[in-house]
């Protein structure tokens, strides 16, 4: 008798669903509470938290909904046998247009071709929901609905170009790849990673936003000044236009080796009171350079991915695992497909465990920061941010240590008290 491979799946997803629907219903509870936390009482007026309130328990309940159509989509699709049935469409689609459906990469094209138009039909609801209604509710929705689709046709043009020869070149990796196949995907993967990481912000980002160079005065100065005492190969500094589309703020760092760029969003820029919020901002993603935070990341991420490819290795030649899938046939699409839905226990362990780490970082990045002498500016950047972006107050402790790749704001601030009181 052959495992119930596909029953077992879906029954963990659903559990895995109940599970997170707990943790969503304590952070709900946490979020309705009549008062700050303590911490933060005269640090947040009443008025940014009761819209903090209402914006966080609006995209709650926006969540439990798009949380439950989505688990009744994705376990009817695996347990009525919606993708063999798709599979086995697709083919008689290429046979249909005159092409060979035993090339498995045609075979494989239009697959993914349907798979994407399924995907924006049953997702674009609710992205036009929460830009248009819950984002417009609450002040940060700033784009048209024509910019919205604009950027939606882009994406689709883009997978559209890209994906092809992706999904070929892995397609012909897995066929030929033999004992050494692990190797030889996660060497693709690497490549690509790295070309996408070189061409992102020089061709893919500016076709979605306008960055320009951040005019010279005093930010700019600062900002400079910080970098070179750090050491920090600051190449290009930028503002994006995030303004076009939010009001949400943020700044981010990238490149390689001796080519970095910090790039700002003009609504962090509009948002915060003075230049030192802003630069103790930056002095905070420096930290996590300078404290190798993003080579131990990539590396990680490497050596997760390694590990993927060599579990899919184990299982990609296993029919019994395929059949009870639905499938007659091992196409190496539907392979990492189903391997993927049989890792899923692993990955909300694995998950869990990096954003472990990455609140760790956090802690160490906002140490960094402050020791740099940026605590007081730190300290009212973060709460302006906080208060800015209307982000959650009141965190569940469960919901939180489960969920966040970043400390809430009441622990980043305990923490940087508490190196204060260390140092008197």
């Amino acid at each position: 008798m052959e495992f119930p491979y596909m029953e077992a799946v879906v029954g963990f997803m659903i559990l895995m669903y109940f599970f997170e629907t707990y943790l969503d219903l304590r952070q709900h509870a946490a979020l309705k509470l009549p008062t700050l936390p303590k911490t933060l009482e005269g640090v947040i007026s009443q008025e940014k938290f009761k819209k903090s309130q209402a914006y966080s328990l609006d995209k709650s309940h926006f969540h439990f909904v798009q949380e439950f159509v989505t688990i009744v989509m994705d376990s009817s699709i695996l347990f009525f046998g919606v993708l063999p049935w798709f599979w086995k469409k697709s083919g008689e689609f290429v046979v249909l247009v005159g092409l060979n459906a035993e090339n498995e990469i045609l075979h494989t094209l239009v697959f993914l071709a349907g798979v994407m138009i399924w995907s924006q039909i049953t997702g674009l609801p609710f992205s036009l929901y929460s830009t248009f209604v819950i984002e417009s509710r609450h002040g940060f929705n700033k784009q048209t609905i024509w910019l919205f689709f604009r950027d939606m046709i882009k994406g689709i043009l883009l997978f559209v170009i890209l994906g092809p020869p992706i999904v070929s070149a892995i397609i012909i990796i897995v066929q030929k790849g033999g004992p050494y196949l692990a190797i030889y995907l996660w060497a693709f993967m690497f490549t690509l990673s790295l070309v996408m990481m070189t061409l992102y912000p020089i061709l893919i980002a500016p076709l979605f936003n306008k960055f320009t160079p951040l005019p010279a005065g005093d930010l700019r100065e600062k900002i400079e000044k910080l970098a070179s005492s750090l050491k920090f190969p600051l190449k290009k500094l930028f503002v994006v236009d995030g303004s076009t589309r939010s009001s949400h703020s943020n700044a981010y760092m990238y490149g390689f080796f001796k080519n970095k760029r910090i790039v700002l969003y003009d609504t962090l820029i509009q948002q915060c009171k003075n230049d030192e919020e802003i630069v103790a901002v930056i002095a905070h993603e420096l930290g996590h350079w300078k404290l190798n935070h993003t080579m131990y990341s990539f590396i990680a991420l490497q050596i997760l991915t390694l590990l993927q490819f060599g579990g899919y290795t184990l299982v990609r030649n296993s029919s019994d695992l395929f059949r009870s899938f639905g499938f007659d046939t091992q196409p190496v699409l539907i392979g990492l497909i189903i391997f993927q839905h049989t890792v899923i226990p692993l990955q909300h362990l694995v998950s869990f465990g990096l954003n472990l780490v990455s609140r760790s970082f956090e802690f160490q990045a906002d140490a960094f920061a402050k020791k740099l002498g940026y605590s007081a500016p730190l300290r009212a950047g973060l709460v302006r941010l906080q208060e800015e972006n209307l982000s959650a107050l009141n965190t569940d402790p469960w919901y939180s240590a489960y969920h966040y790749s970043h400390p809430p704001l009441v622990e980043r601030l305990a923490a940087l008290d508490q190196a204060d009181k260390k140092e008197e």
